[in-house]
């Protein structure tokens, strides 16, 4: 078992839940740019909503940890796109996992077309990570928004989707983050309850995968490690990857 302080480790460090996080659970858009070629077979029709995000309120939007769900459904997440690994198409085709990209503008410049493929041949749906991924808990509110705002601005014009789903780096958040999030047209900021790093998939709780869990990973050098041990790990605690972004709509 790895404490949740161990996810402070990755690069996107956990944040423990307020009163605003909400363990109900919301799509955003279906996946995608599902083509003839992308593996959709499972338990549902992925792409339809199967549960819907809390609204915003209050000008914030909701934070969502995790899904409740008496299925035995698990969610991936990739997060920044540092490293374009050329094998991450072919392993997203050949598993179906649907995942989020939350991906970051400066990382995003000069690689679109190796994300966009990504985005149009596997079901993957795309969320906003910021333009540079700086921690925004307790910056300006205006910095916050820009940050949020240029990076879905920027995704629209250059890879012809806008995100709807938003992940503050780090997992650090505070009020200002949630307004700036609404303004810039998120539905939902997402963290996270496990994590895959140098191979190993790391829990907050417990010793295993649980139904609802939304898992953390990165575009890293180790991206064939990480994705193979998420893969194995979910399929040996009996969980099936779905889209989050039916269970965020």
């Amino acid at each position: 078992m790895v404490a949740a302080a161990a996810l402070a480790l990755t690069g996107c460090s956990g944040h423990e839940p307020d009163q605003r996080e909400s363990a109900t659970s919301q799509p955003n858009p279906a996946p995608q740019g599902l083509n003839p070629d992308v593996k959709t077979s499972g338990p549902y029709p992925f792409g339809t909503v199967q549960q819907k995000v809390p609204p915003i309120e209050n000008g914030q939007v909701p934070l969502i940890r995790r899904i409740t769900t008496d299925k035995p459904y698990v969610f991936l997440t990739m997060d920044d796109g540092a490293v374009q690994d050329p094998d991450a198409l072919k392993l997203m085709q050949q598993n179906g996992t649907h995942p989020v990209l939350f991906l970051n503008q400066k990382y995003v410049k000069g690689h679109e077309a190796y994300f966009k493929q990504i985005l149009d041949a596997t079901g993957a749906t795309l969320g906003d990570h910021t333009v540079s991924h700086p921690n925004l808990k307790g910056k300006p509110y205006e910095f916050q928004r820009k940050e949020i705002c240029d990076d879905a601005d920027d995704f629209q014009r250059d890879l012809g989707v806008r995100p709807s789903l938003f992940r503050p780096p780090f997992g650090n958040y505070d009020q200002n983050t949630l307004r700036a999030a609404a303004a810039c047209g998120m539905r939902a900021s997402v963290l996270w309850t496990a994590a895959v790093n140098d191979g190993v998939v790391q829990f907050q709780s417990g010793d295993k995968l649980k139904s609802g869990d939304i898992v953390l990973m990165h575009f890293r050098k180790t991206f064939k490690e990480d994705y193979t041990a998420f893969v194995e790990r979910a399929k040996k605690d009996g969980l099936t990857p779905v889209p989050l972004a039916d269970f965020l709509g």
